[in-house]
Formats: structure tokens, C-alpha cells, sequence
């Protein structure tokens, strides 16, 4: 019974290193993609709330930070669906997601955690809106931290480039191997 357990746990997670991560990055690449599109589409409007950004971004000026939102967007989403440069691209959004929170999402004034806590919904009714932007950055730390999985360019390019035994996590023993959970 205990075989039996282990390997459906080592399948599980041989199955994780292809699938769940590529299910993370189709996702956040999407939405980001389709936010870019949106910015690349429409108008400027970071002029309106340049004074709510944090510093240093309140610095730049609001026609290089719309076209650097936007194309961190689009590149940044194409990226992750690829599954190329996946942890730079994680790491930009995640900042430009904390930039949006800090500036759009988060609510305009609130005295305590409980009124704080009224904008972590999807809608915007004069609370803020910061639940979804929040669940990005949660969805983003796992291709940070373990990065994009099997089934990635960046995957196939340190598998052709740096062989198998220098690329942590891909086909090097001991990673998520059954040797490693059953102790041997």
C-alpha cells in the first residue's frame, strides 16, 4: 500500500513538473497579454495617477511608464506561455503588479484592516479591487520560485545548453526523483 502511495505521489508530481506550472503560465500569460493589448490599444491614462505611484516609479514619466507597462505586458505574457526567461518575467510583472495595487487597485482611504479588507473583492464599488492583482502575484511566485517546469523553452534550452546534470530541477537526480522520497 505505502509503494502504491509513493507512486502515485512521484507520478503526481512528474506530472506537476509538466503540467502545473504550464497551467500557471497559459493563465497569467493570457491575462497579462490581454491587459497589454488593452494599453496598446487605448489612450494614456497614468497621467491621471502618476501621483499615486510609488516611488521610484512616481519619477518616470507617465508616457514611458505606459509604454513600459504595456510591452512588459505583451512580451512579458508571450514569455510566460512560452516559458522563456520565465523568472525575469515573473519577477517584472510581480513589481508591476504591486505598482498597479499601490496605484489603481488599492482603495483610496481606509482606518483599519477590516475597511482594507473590503477591497479585496473583483468589483470595484469605491473599496478597491486588489483580490485579483493579489492572486496574480500568488500565481507568479511559484514560477519564480521552481520556475517554469518541463514543458518550457527555458527548460529545453538548459537541457540543450547546460546538459542535464547542471540543470537543477529538470532531469537531475534527486529532484522529485522516487531515490530522494523513498529514501534511497
Amino acid at each position: 500500500m505505502k509503494h502504491s502511495i509513493e507512486r502515485l505521489f512521484s507520478s503526481l508530481d512528474l506530472l506537476g513538473l509538466w503540467l502545473g506550472l504550464l497551467s500557471l503560465r497559459i493563465l497569467l500569460g493570457w491575462d497579462y497579454f490581454e491587459a497589454g493589448l488593452e494599453k496598446f490599444r487605448g489612450e494614456n491614462w497614468f497621467a491621471d495617477i502618476v501621483e499615486r505611484f510609488p516611488f521610484p516609479f512616481n519619477l518616470v514619466p507617465p508616457e514611458i511608464s505606459w509604454q513600459m507597462a504595456t510591452w512588459f505586458e505583451l512580451i512579458g505574457g508571450v514569455a510566460l506561455v512560452l516559458g522563456l526567461a520565465t523568472r525575469f518575467f515573473s519577477v517584472s510583472l510581480i513589481i508591476l503588479t504591486v505598482v498597479a495595487i499601490a496605484s489603481v487597485h488599492w482603495p483610496e482611504s481606509w482606518s483599519g484592516f477590516g475597511q482594507l479588507m473590503q477591497g479585496y473583492v473583483f468589483t470595484d464599488q469605491g473599496q478597491g479591487n486588489f483580490k485579483l492583482p493579489v492572486l496574480f502575484i500568488g500565481m507568479l511566485l511559484p514560477l519564480l520560485l521552481l520556475g517554469p517546469g518541463r514543458l518550457s523553452l527555458d527548460a529545453w534550452l538548459r537541457r540543450t545548453f547546460l546538459g542535464a546534470a547542471d540543470a537543477p530541477g529538470l532531469d537531475q537526480p534527486g529532484f522529485f526523483s522516487r531515490s530522494t522520497r523513498c529514501g534511497g
